[in-house]
């Protein structure tokens, strides 16, 4: 069940980068990247009010964690950025490309307390393969 839902996670981030970069073109990089978080947050606020979610206590909470926010934020402006002059596949594939060379690097230290997953053969041969599909991307 992960995996369909993480496939369905792929198409539905190719589709927020087209409409995100769409946007961006009517509205520019800055204001389509606040609009699209105040959407966000008025969309997540209307789910955690119909659900009668509670929020637990964030006191507990290390703050860099809170950095998620701001990468999301960077995350959208740079899609943005990059997205008229290399299309949604190739903004896509670049970003797949460096996060997967950065989940390697978290799992095989284990960062922010996660279980050591060591870099191995086949992560090696997946980076080779990824790495050949962007280089036809970029010069086809």
């Amino acid at each position: 069940m992960n995996n369909l839902i993480s496939a369905a996670i792929g198409f539905i981030i190719a589709l927020m980068v087209l409409a995100n970069g769409v946007l961006a073109g009517y509205t520019g990089l800055y204001l389509s990247t606040a609009i699209i978080h105040a959407v966000g947050l008025v969309s997540i606020g209307a789910v955690l009010i119909i659900g009668k979610h509670k929020i637990k206590n964030l006191k507990t909470v290390p703050y860099i964690l809170y950095a998620g926010g701001l990468l999301g934020v960077s995350n959208v402006l740079l899609n943005n950025f990059c997205f008229p002059a290399l299309g949604v596949s190739l903004t896509l594939t670049l970003g797949q490309a460096g996060q997967f060379l950065a989940s390697a690097v978290i799992d095989h230290y284990g960062l922010f307390g996660l279980k050591k997953v060591p870099f191995n053969k086949k992560k090696v041969l997946g980076l080779i393969i990824v790495g050949a599909g962007l280089i036809v991307m970029m010069f086809e």
